[in-house]
């Protein structure tokens, strides 16, 4: 009887399934961007959250299969607490740049340029540009530029400013005023969705 009861504790320690002793090991932090440029490897055709503190901020398409982060602006290079935290899960990831001073904060994110963006920030100065995927970028107070490239590259087209003005000449469209929306369907194979709550928004 006791040599059954060592076999079958045995075998249950070998049927218990093992985890990963790190539940944290795919989260890359940097606290002090201004001093130090923050950068991970991410592979083309993945898909990347940006969730950016108000700033002047440039999202820029890259060859490199990395994400880069460089902090500028005569307030942001004086300080010693803008944070970049990245998330991986498989081909996507979350990245969030928080902390620094208020004003005269430039953060500039490189990102692979075949890749599929989901952008949120709540003020600031935006450019996205170089970026040959799906875009899904909201501000909520600000300017929004965005690069399309080749406007018949998309399958769907949606931009809309709850107050301001929308100048989309690449899809023939400019209009200003309250709740000014545009929708535009194509052969394409992305999807555009821009929106800014107040300010102006430009496709180019």
């Amino acid at each position: 009887m006791p040599f059954r009861i060592a076999v079958l504790s045995v075998v249950l320690f070998l049927a218990i399934p093992s985890y990963p002793q790190n539940p944290q090991n795919n989260v890359e932090v940097e606290n002090d961007l201004a001093h130090h440029a923050f950068y991970v490897d991410f592979a083309r055709r993945g898909q990347i959250e940006l969730r950016i503190r108000p700033a002047q901020i440039h999202i820029v398409g890259s060859d490199e299969e990395r994400i880069v982060v460089r902090v500028g602006g005569r307030d942001g290079l004086d300080s010693r607490d803008v944070e970049a935290r990245f998330e991986k899960h498989g081909n996507s990831g979350v990245l969030e740049i928080t902390g620094g001073p208020r004003n005269d904060v430039t953060i500039t994110v490189q990102v692979p340029k075949e890749s599929n963006l989901v952008v949120r920030v709540f003020a600031g100065d935006v450019e996205v540009r170089d970026i040959v995927g799906d875009k899904d970028v909201e501000l909520n107070f600000g300017a929004l530029r965005i690069g399309v490239g080749d406007p018949t590259g998309y399958s769907t087209v949606k931009a809309s400013v709850s107050s301001g003005e929308i100048d989309a000449k690449p899809f023939g469209e400019s209009r200003g005023g309250l709740f000014r929306s545009l929708e535009k369907y194509g052969n394409g194979k992305y999807k555009l969705r821009a929106y800014v709550g107040a300010g102006r928004l430009t496709l180019n």
